[in-house]
């Protein structure tokens, strides 16, 4: 049943002290977060999402834009989009069988948790430097009856509280932006199990535009956040033992969910920033997915 309202029941019986300033910021962004943009696109099925969408649009289930169901089917086509997207990182995850433990690192309100376990039927491991979002994660795979295989925890995806070598596999979906990346990448190489793999789905900026572009500028100020290059990324894992073996441009396969996200009511007016960086080049939407050597 999906959920409709932020919920405040703690996620944990101790949230540890941001490790810096700058975490303490974002975990206050977070906790305050209640976009309809999130929230709406959840209550369509009860996965909610922290991420954009990929795919063509399907204008035939949308219909006619006079038709008073309209916005109410866009909806839902923007969030079949967004778990289409999850469904992408999913396919990058490669073997994963039952008795494997993932990590979702920057895990928001779980949607993804619970669509890895869905499909694998292993145990999912989230973690956000929000208390909110952990409570609400929690809380729906409680009413999913599921609990015993996906939980959501309050810590540094820097410091993650699990022992070296646990994972088979592990992600960042729209959340790397938030650390630096070689913290990120070796934390990611300690929790990997060797041959394990590692996907993120993330915007960039392009190093050929030269440097950030005036977009790049206004989604960091947006989201508080700080877009790394894709150069960065390539750069961190090779640092940390982790080998690109995919790496795929998404940004034609999401200028389609931007542009029908910014006719819809949930307009956030970063929308515009998205579309202009992706037709001049300035940003792009990658996949990366790496083993662990």
């Amino acid at each position: 049943m999906p959920v409709t309202t932020e919920l405040t029941t703690n996620a944990s019986p101790f949230i540890p002290a941001p490790a810096s300033p700058y975490q303490g910021d974002i975990a206050r962004y977070w906790d305050q977060e209640a976009r309809p943009v999130n929230l709406r696109l959840g209550d369509v099925d009860g996965l909610y999402h922290h991420h954009y969408g990929i795919g063509d649009v399907d204008h035939a289930a949308l219909g006619d834009t006079a038709d008073s169901e309209y916005e109410k089917k866009l909806i839902a086509e923007l969030h079949r989009l967004e778990s289409a997207q999850a469904e992408v990182l999913l396919d990058h995850l490669g073997t994963i069988g039952r008795a494997d433990t993932l990590v979702d690192a920057g895990c928001g309100r779980g949607g993804s948790m619970v669509m890895a376990h869905q499909r694998f039927g292993c145990s999912v491991e989230g973690v956000t430097l929000s208390a909110k979002q952990a409570d609400f994660a929690n809380r729906r795979a409680h009413e999913l009856g599921i609990e015993d295989h996906v939980r959501a925890r309050v810590c540094n995806m820097l410091d993650m509280p699990f022992e070296s070598g646990q994972a088979a596999a592990s992600w960042n979906n729209e959340s790397s932006m938030y650390v630096d990346l070689e913290d990120l990448f070796a934390e990611h190489s300690r929790v990997l199990r060797v041959g394990g793999r590692y996907v993120t789905i993330t915007g960039c900026w392009n190093p050929r535009y030269g440097q950030p572009s005036k977009w790049v500028s206004q989604i960091n100020a947006h989201f508080e956040c700080n877009i790394h290059s894709r150069r960065e990324y390539l750069r961190a894992m090779a640092d940390n033992r982790l080998v690109p073996q995919a790496v795929i441009d998404l940004t034609a396969a999401t200028t389609p969910y931007w542009q029908l996200r910014a006719t819809s009511s949930l307009v956030t007016g970063i929308e515009e920033a998205f579309l202009n960086s992706y037709e001049d080049g300035s940003f792009q939407y990658l996949l990366i997915a790496a083993d662990r050597v």
